[in-house]
């Protein structure tokens, strides 16, 4: 299959082009490093000649930093996709892989002893300021117990990103009805591993804390360290789009995640044990758009499109310590 992968030098990308190639497929690759633009028209069109599916990586990534952030956002993830979609439709081109995130469902799944399955809203800054950091019951007020969102949940976006994921999400959809084409949504987890972006506001917290240790610095740890994900492996991520694209009747959202979740305290432990310290710092400090939870199951994409995380967590941790990447 001749495939186009958008944003094919960075983290994920890099490792769908290398995955893909190792399958026999022909790979075409559209990146800014290359001076590419997906939002540029006449190079979207020329790259998708002759192309018969497309893995979409290519976005800006991360929370966001302040609300100056919201045109960059927008212009990239959003314009991005709907010209790659409008010119999709304009080529022929009918498969679309794209990357969705966790970050679509807001907080995850919770239930309250009294009231079951409930929606926390947002959680408040001076409960926040005042280490009050798990989400209650919007009824009663109690402690909630957390669980495990599937991909048929409420979607409850909850920072610029979130909106912009969302937002690829719906124009593919629309894409896919007026042109018959059929798009697979992959809603990463929390993904690490080689190459992933280092020292920025918007590098993975894999990432930061690993340059914390490489400087001999604690990673510092934000609220109480008790946060929930789930993370998996960019070799297992690139190995789900590999799976969507070679599933032709498959259609629609799954979790990319392991199955198993770890703390972020747990997370800054593994990696600051691999370097000999020093321990990490748990400063009780809060990013306001940040989630307390978020576990996912992984049963749709098992069952339909045979993905199954296969790093386990300690090992990829291991070798993500030790890798020393230049970006």
């Amino acid at each position: 299959m001749r495939v186009l992968v958008t944003g094919s030098s960075g983290f994920i990308g890099s490792h769908i082009v290398e995955a893909l190639r190792a399958r026999g497929h022909e790979v075409r690759t559209l990146d800014l490093r290359s001076g590419e633009d997906v939002r540029d028209e006449a190079t979207v069109v020329r790259c998708l000649t002759g192309v018969e599916a497309v893995c979409h990586q290519a976005a800006k990534v991360g929370l966001g930093v302040d609300v100056s952030d919201l045109p960059d956002y927008a212009s990239t993830n959003v314009l991005g996709t709907a010209v790659l979609l409008a010119a999709m439709a304009r080529t022929g081109a009918g498969r679309l892989v794209l990357a969705s995130s966790m970050v679509v469902y807001g907080e995850g799944a919770y239930d309250c002893g009294a009231h079951g399955r409930v929606r926390p809203g947002p959680r408040a800054e001076a409960d926040l300021a005042a280490g009050r950091f798990e989400p209650r019951c919007p009824s009663c007020a109690e402690p909630l117990t957390p669980g495990t969102v599937d991909e048929d949940a409420p979607l409850d976006p909850r920072n610029a990103y979130a909106d912009t994921k969302l937002g690829q999400e719906h124009l593919a959809s629309s894409w896919a009805r007026a042109t018959g084409g059929s798009v697979v949504a992959l809603r990463y987890h929390n993904v690490y591993g080689p190459r992933m972006p280092r020292d920025t506001p918007y590098a993975g917290v894999a990432a930061i804390f690993r340059s914390s240790l490489e400087r001999g610095k604690a990673p510092r740890v934000f609220e109480d360290g008790g946060q929930r994900r789930d993370f998996v492996h960019v070799r297992d991520v690139a190995r789900s789009n590999v799976l969507a694209l070679e599933s032709p009747g498959v259609a629609g959202a799954y979790n990319v995640a392991s199955g198993e979740p770890h703390t972020i305290e747990e997370m800054a432990r593994a990696l600051a044990k691999v370097y000999g310290g020093p321990d990490p710092v748990v400063t009780g400090g809060y990013r306001l758009g940040d989630v307390r939870h978020i576990v996912a199951s992984p049963a749709r994409a098992a069952a339909e499109l045979g993905f199954r995380a296969s790093v386990p967590f300690e090992e990829g941790l291991s070798e993500f310590a030790r890798i020393r990447d230049r970006n």
